[in-house]
């Protein structure tokens, strides 16, 4: 600060470094709480290895609006392709403009309904999962669900139905939801409220691990 600041001048500087430090607190808080397994941004991103993916999309998507809108988004493709990735720098740039955001693995989502509905508590469970303003939820059909298991997803994915925004990531064609889910009917209605304000990314590339193990096997 300038010697020659006067005292109101220098409390504005004072007070206006106290905000800014203040809110990158903020950001900070809810960039944390929303559990990500790691920060990614899109500028990190390989757009040139991944050809088949809309840039443009990504970005679009990375402006919010899906958000604002109480829009879906699914990321899908083969393991490896940068789903998790996309999904995570959309949901930084969520929690860094203050948009409640939770990330969580399916089989770990799944696991934490079953025994919130043992323990009675399965509606404080729901009502917690459907308060997010994005929920990402990553890598379904990875592991089976049951029949019973498909029930608490379908009562998750029908409580934030055009109230709140979720993005998933899979690898199973929605074609395929119906083994997933093990049961049609229930695989039907998950995908039909989640198709009526959806976007879909479909990554058909190579697998970003793979690519960098040869590379290292070269060297």
């Amino acid at each position: 600060m300038k010697n020659n600041l006067t005292f109101i001048d220098g409390f504005l500087y004072f007070t206006q470094a106290q905000v800014e430090k203040k809110k990158q607190n903020l950001i900070q808080h809810s960039v944390k709480v929303a559990e990500f397994p790691s920060v990614k941004t899109l500028s990190e991103f390989d757009f040139d290895f991944q050809e088949s993916i809309n840039k443009q999309q990504i970005y679009d998507f990375n402006s919010l609006r899906f958000i604002d809108k109480k829009e879906n988004i699914v990321f899908y493709g083969n393991s490896g392709v940068g789903k998790t990735h996309l999904a995570i720098s959309i949901g930084v740039t969520a929690a860094q403009n203050r948009k409640s955001t939770y990330f969580i693995k399916c089989a770990r989502l799944i696991e934490i309904l079953k025994k919130a509905q043992l323990e009675g508590r399965l509606e404080e469970r729901l009502k917690k999962f459907c308060g997010y303003k994005l929920l990402i939820i990553d890598e379904l059909g990875y592991l089976p669900i049951t029949k019973e298991e498909s029930k608490l997803f379908f009562q998750l994915i029908d409580r934030r139905y055009e109230k709140h925004s979720t993005i998933i990531t899979t690898n199973i064609n929605f074609s395929q939801w119906d083994d997933v889910f093990g049961d049609p009917l229930i695989a039907s209605a998950i995908v039909e409220r989640l198709l009526h304000h959806l976007h879909v990314a479909k990554i058909t590339g190579n697998s970003y691990r793979l690519k960098d193990f040869f590379q290292k096997a070269d060297e």
